[in-house]
């Protein structure tokens, strides 16, 4: 049996990936829903019953409206955070914890969906002590790394480890018309001092790399595309990049598959450094990464991916 129902966008209004992917689902006459959580409630209501049959009920938004309980997949992109106009701070700030566990809570239920990727599992890769940890477990070469808040510490690891880059331990905000937020920079023992108390840290060995390489994994599909640059951190300058398509060295594929059962995600977007000697190092998975700027660079079909696996929805259905 398959499913018909429609497929569920959550991302931001400017969002040129999602923009693809409606339109190559539009035109296989597949039923598309796009909003943004922001809207809620204004421009976006939810009406949901859980009972011993479960969850069912309505997601509407002005122009249209979709049964909960049958919605096929969820895409889950960048949304936008909620925001409560016309409230003092205390009222805006229960108003947001209630529509974050209420609507996101619906959002995390749906009884026959798809999720690419599910809210909350994106929620747990973004950790990036986890996902190291997760990505040596799973065999891929890690550089030495350390999260920490004491200052001695740091230098004593970049004295063993150097050269050290520093990388915020927060997922950055990369734009394909500027740099990152924070930037990725190496940094040297005598460069550490008290404010490095003040929060975590992570210090990571720098690669000797010659390349970097970006790994799309959608569904079964790997799509692994090599950028050359001489930047430290790629994604500050997109105009000094080239792009050429690889395939991974032995064993990759299948640790990338068993690194995404592990956080039970659909998608994700790797980074990895080729050093001179061809190891690739794994640097880290966003599972919300950009990744269509690639197909127009390559002519890999990742948009036409993308849309099998909404348009196929959850296994068995």
């Amino acid at each position: 049996m398959s499913n018909t129902g429609p497929v569920l966008i959550v991302t931001s209004l400017d969002d040129p990936t999602a923009d693809l992917v409606i339109a190559e689902l539009a035109d296989r006459e597949v039923p598309v829903m796009r909003f943004d959580s922001g809207d809620f409630p204004a421009a976006l209501s939810v009406a949901a019953t859980i009972t011993g049959d479960g969850l069912n009920g309505t997601l509407s938004t002005p122009s249209r409206s979709v049964d909960l309980a049958q919605v096929r997949s969820l895409y889950y992109r960048k949304p936008s955070g909620f925001t409560f106009s016309g409230l003092d701070e205390q009222a805006a700030k229960f108003a947001t914890a209630e529509a974050r566990y209420g609507l996101g809570g619906v959002l995390a239920s749906l009884p026959v969906c798809l999720y690419v990727n599910h809210p909350h599992r994106v929620g747990d890769a973004e950790f990036k002590p986890s996902g190291l940890a997760a990505a040596a477990g799973v065999g891929l070469r890690v550089p030495p790394t350390l999260i920490t808040s004491v200052p001695d510490t740091a230098r004593n690891f970049i004295a063993q480890h150097g050269p050290v880059i520093y990388k915020p331990l927060s997922t950055p905000q990369a734009s394909f018309d500027g740099p990152t937020t924070l930037k990725i920079a190496e940094v040297a023992a005598d460069e550490i001092d008290d404010a490095v108390a003040g929060t975590a840290h992570l210090f990571q060995q720098r690669v000797d790399k010659v390349a970097d390489v970006r790994v799309t994994v959608i569904g079964d599909r790997v799509y692994c595309v090599r950028i050359d640059s001489d930047l430290l951190d790629w994604r500050t300058d997109y105009g000094q990049l080239s792009y050429s398509v690889v395939g991974p060295p032995p064993g990759i594929r299948q640790a990338l598959h068993t690194y995404l059962k592990h956080f039970h995600l659909t998608f994700g977007a790797f980074d990895f450094a080729i050093d001179r000697h061809g190891t690739w190092w794994f640097l880290e998975c966003n599972p919300s990464g950009q990744w269509a700027w690639l197909e127009t660079e390559t002519g890999l079909p990742m948009v036409s991916t993308m849309a099998d696996l909404l348009a196929r929805g959850a296994p068995g259905l």
